[in-house]
């Protein structure tokens, strides 16, 4: 999914360690030596459904998906 306008975000002030992010999504989701959760921020396209639902899940709200929007392409100048 390298490249999506989408991507997971961690607040690491928000982050109490309670790593029920890890339990739905291992392969997106660890813990960090100083027990803060860390993630893959672009993971594969079949793993979003489980990202959304450690986002759900998360009781401090700590985790969540950030969209960018696209952009558009420059515009030419005028008369060209």
């Amino acid at each position: 999914m390298t490249g999506s306008p989408k991507h997971l975000h961690i607040d690491r002030d928000m982050c109490e360690a309670h790593a029920l992010c890890i339990e739905i999504a291992p392969e997106i989701f660890d813990l960090a030596a100083d027990d803060i959760a860390t993630c893959e921020e672009n993971p594969p396209e079949e793993l979003w459904p489980r990202a959304l639902s450690a986002i759900s899940a998360c009781p401090r709200q700590a985790i969540r998906l950030v969209e960018t929007p696209a952009r558009l392409p420059p515009r030419s100048p005028k008369g060209t």
